[in-house]
């Protein structure tokens, strides 16, 4: 189980291989969205994502033993780039299964660190069934891109240190794809900041996680969307924390991710991936939710493909 005491201890492991990311404001932007926002921008970490966060905080909880065989994973992007910047980090290697269609970018990224890319089919059976016989062949140990403790500890810390640098939020708002960030900033929320509340941003198109609250259980995700990172379904893991204490799930369409992503951009002079511009999204939808309080987002990742940005932009 997730405590107090272990995402403070999973902070102090890594806190020498990530950054302290900031926290930006814009009153321009406040001006527009009718509230006080606080963005915490992990499209400035390494890797480019809070992604570096769980996979350090993962891999440095190995024994010497299973760091020697080598780590390995399934990531479209920035879970593979995070997965692999640690390897290097431990001198062991990184083996990451890749769907042929992840960006070139986040293949770059993790050639750069020196992974080894294992390409598959864009399905989740092709992912698994390929990682599987990656670890088969080479022993490496797993370290799934949300549904494990160590990597959601890790990712709390994005919050804690949010929380830390903005006393008195009224709401966190996170994106949602597997959970691991959503289920740490939960967890993060529920020990340092228990009148802060948190709300999730996911994409129309892959509204797995709204659709599991409503049902009770984990429903499958669908990919029509433009945020690539916020595909996969939830785990078995990331699940129970979410459906216990997340206070709602906001979906947003393609268009409104865009013209969020657009205002960061034009506004904060900063870049932020589609996925990374959901929550912001999402509080833009729901003006009236917010209006007045004091909101922290998370700027989940800042890697976008720079020949797709004309196409995104265009839509």
């Amino acid at each position: 189980m997730i405590t107090k005491e272990s995402i403070e201890a999973a902070y102090v492991r890594i806190r020498p291989y990530v950054h302290r990311t900031p926290v930006m404001t814009s009153s321009s932007i406040d001006e527009i969205a009718g509230c006080s926002i606080y963005f915490k921008c992990e499209n400035l970490q390494n890797v480019g994502a809070f992604k570096a966060r769980g996979a350090m905080n993962a891999a440095l909880s190995l024994s010497e033993s299973e760091r020697a065989k080598g780590i390995a994973t399934h990531s479209s992007g920035n879970h593979a780039q995070a997965v692999a910047r640690a390897a290097k980090i431990l001198k062991t290697q990184a083996h990451i299964v890749m769907p042929r269609r992840a960006p070139q970018i986040k293949k770059k990224g993790v050639e750069g660190y020196g992974g080894k890319i294992y390409e598959c089919e864009p399905n989740l059976q092709s992912r698994e069934t390929t990682l599987a016989e990656v670890i088969k062949k080479t022993g490496a140990t797993e370290i799934h891109p949300f549904n494990n403790y160590r990597v959601m500890e890790g990712q709390a810390t994005a919050a804690l240190e949010l929380i830390e640098d903005v006393s008195d939020l009224d709401y966190i708002v996170a994106p949602v794809g597997g959970g691991g960030l959503l289920s740490g900033t939960l967890l993060a929320a529920k020990y340092f900041s228990p009148k802060t509340q948190v709300i999730a941003g996911e994409p129309a198109g892959a509204d797995d996680a709204f659709r599991s609250m409503q049902s009770g259980k984990i429903e499958q995700s669908q990919s029509n969307t433009i945020a690539d990172g916020l595909l996969t379904s939830l785990g078995d893991k990331t699940f129970p924390v979410i459906r216990d204490n997340v206070k709602e799930i906001i979906t947003v369409t393609d268009d409104e991710i865009i013209a969020a992503m657009r205002l960061v951009w034009e506004r904060l002079k900063m870049i932020v991936e589609p996925s990374g511009a959901v929550p912001f999204a999402a509080v833009l939808k729901a003006k009236e939710k917010f209006k007045g309080k004091k909101v922290g987002i998370i700027f989940s990742g800042g890697n976008v493909d720079l020949e797709r940005v004309g196409q995104l932009f265009s839509k």
